[in-house]
């Protein structure tokens, strides 16, 4: 029988072949009689001395290696402070000072040492003399996933507190106790607060002007300028995801439902609303909770992306309704934009590519949604399929609403018919894209008499009875979402332009978490918030036109002009007559 994927183990050769054979068979029966015939019940005996010649063989049968369940697994360093999640740093005399890390598996090898042994993932991939790197594998059993080359297994005798920490802060992650401590991350205060804070509301550049500036927003740490920037965008001046916050826990919640959530309130959300200011130890115990209870490993120290940590945190952990409910059965979060490049546009607008990505997928929402994350046509951290991209303040989704109210295009009155063979046929004054597919049924023959068109294939619109009744008197309303947030991306580092208030003149912020350093190594980031008074001028067509024209060369634009055009990686819409009631 052939054993897929199987697990690998040094065995003793003389285990397999056996001793005490004959002189005749040369040398290799010196070696092999070196081991004695093991005495019955003690076949571990480490008195026993073994052979120096081993190999690497595929363990089909377990009587011929040991499985996870052999090792006794431990949740704290017997006789120390340490336990799983700890932050640590590990000696090796190879190397000119430690190697520093978070602390994945703790263990007692099954009969071979009374060692503790400890697994590690690395901060960084060092290169060590005297410990072997892994992915978080060991003797061929798999204890934790990392990337290859940022894991060590060592007995726990070479584990100290990371020195680079101080003020240690423990929390229970369900029977297991987690010890975040804190470096020196500056001289400002971020004492946790409880209860409910409001969202902050600006409504002047002056006013903006006065609360900006460093030690602004959340601080950043080790890689996560990606949870950073999100967590700004998502909390700092709107309430959308408020009721994640204060949702209580049903039957299907997980165990470490209220702590995950406490976390998040009490450490990050509140007081960056009353103070403006979260340090980066607070953001390390929700990055710790996530990695522990959701499959997204290396949240801790990786880099990462915004949606791998919106999966973690509103999936997998707060269990949060997905906002977008489609037509084809389909639930989701946020919504990737997929298009054909169009080399006629040289720069799109996300209603352009959004319209032309919803009708190339032929499906629509089934309900207005209260938030709407839409990420960029990109792929990876380099490859854009537009060079530029102008994020629209405002989202028209009436004409992706599943059966809901449309005009029709030609004369205004409640249309009946879609033609999705009429999309990019033709624009009739401002109108054009989806909005051109809606047509009464009086306007649908006249249009399509045309010998262009007289073999296309309407559908009807289900249209709700109640609002047949009221159509004659009434202007049929189109639905309209607004952009609160452009999260961006260069080289692998996020920050955030994020509306200060709501309506088409609230001021937008330039956030960046990482904004400066004090320190070397041992230092700490310091995160800032600016005010970009300009950016409501540049997101009009008008002002985005004639920078584009202005500025062919992306060297010349203004820094926060090029980073919402060329950078753009998502953007967050908020619909502020759907988010009340969700």
């Amino acid at each position: 029988m052939v054993v897929e994927n199987p697990t690998h183990k040094d065995v003793d050769l003389a285990d397999i072949l056996g001793a005490n054979w004959p002189t005749h068979a040369g040398a290799a029966a010196m070696i092999l009689n070196k081991n004695k015939t093991p005495v019955e019940g003690n076949s571990n005996d480490e008195s026993q001395p073994k052979s120096s010649n081993t190999l690497s063989i595929a363990v089909k049968d377990e009587s011929l290696g040991h499985t996870i369940s052999d090792y006794q697994r431990l949740i704290e360093i017997p006789g120390t402070e340490l336990a799983i999640g700890s932050l640590v740093e590990v000696s090796d005399s190879g190397v000119c000072g430690d190697v520093y890390g978070v602390i994945r598996w703790i263990g007692i090898p099954p009969g071979i040492s009374k060692n503790v042994l400890v697994g590690i993932e690395l901060e960084d991939e060092p290169s060590l003399k005297n410990i072997p790197l892994s992915d978080g594998s060991y003797n061929g059993l798999r204890f934790f996933t990392c990337h290859q080359g940022r894991a060590i297994f060592v007995t726990s005798d070479r584990c100290k507190t990371d020195r680079r920490f101080t003020d240690k802060d423990s929390y229970h992650v369900g029977n297991k106790i987690t010890n975040n401590q804190e470096i020196n991350f500056g001289a400002v205060a971020c004492p946790s607060i409880s209860g409910s804070v409001p969202p902050l509301r600006i409504h002047s550049s002056d006013e903006l002007q006065k609360i900006c500036g460093k030690f602004k927003g959340i601080q950043g740490h080790h890689n996560s300028c990606y949870l950073d920037a999100t967590l700004f965008s998502m909390f700092t001046f709107t309430s959308v995801f408020d009721s994640i916050l204060y949702r209580s826990p049903g039957p299907k919640d997980i165990r470490n439902y209220r702590d995950v959530q406490k976390v998040l309130r009490d450490e990050i959300v509140n007081p960056l609303r009353k103070q403006l200011f979260v340090r980066s130890d607070s953001v390390m115990k929700l990055r710790e909770l996530l990695d522990q209870l959701s499959s997204v490993s290396g949240l801790t120290c990786e880099e990462k992306d915004p949606e791998e940590f919106l999966n973690s945190l509103l999936s997998q952990i707060m269990r949060v309704e997905p906002f977008l409910k489609l037509s084809s059965g389909q639930d989701s979060y946020f919504y990737q934009l997929f298009v054909d490049k169009d080399e006629k546009l040289t720069l799109p607008t996300v209603q352009q590519l959004f319209e032309q990505s919803f009708h190339s997928s032929n499906i629509k929402l089934k309900e207005v949604p209260s938030c709407f994350i839409i990420q960029m046509p990109r792929f990876g951290k380099s490859y854009k399929m537009y060079p530029r991209i102008l994020p629209s303040q405002v989202l028209d989704v009436t004409d992706i609403i599943e059966n809901s109210p449309r005009q029709c295009f030609l004369c205004g009155k409640l249309a009946e018919y879609e033609c999705n063979e009429c999309f990019g046929s033709l624009q009739v004054g401002q109108v054009s894209g989806l909005e051109c597919t809606a047509f009464c049924q009086q306007c649908l023959v006249t249009f399509h008499m045309h010998a262009k068109r007289n073999n296309h294939v309407p559908t009807k619109i289900c249209i709700p009875k109640d609002f047949r009744i009221m159509a004659d008197h009434m202007v049929v309303p189109r639905v309209y979402m607004e952009l609160f947030s452009v999260v961006c991306i260069e080289t692998s580092h996020y920050v955030a332009f994020v509306k200060s208030g709501s309506g088409p003149d609230a001021p937008w912020c330039f956030f960046d978490s990482m904004a400066d350093r004090k320190g070397e190594q041992n230092g700490y980031n310091i995160p800032e918030m600016t005010c970009v008074p300009e950016l409501t001028q540049w997101l009009s067509d008008e002002g985005a036109r004639s920078i584009n024209e202005t500025s062919p060369n992306d060297k010349v634009l203004p820094d926060h002009a090029k980073r919402i055009f060329c950078d753009a990686y998502m953007c967050l819409y908020q619909s502020t007559d759907t988010m009340m009631y969700h």
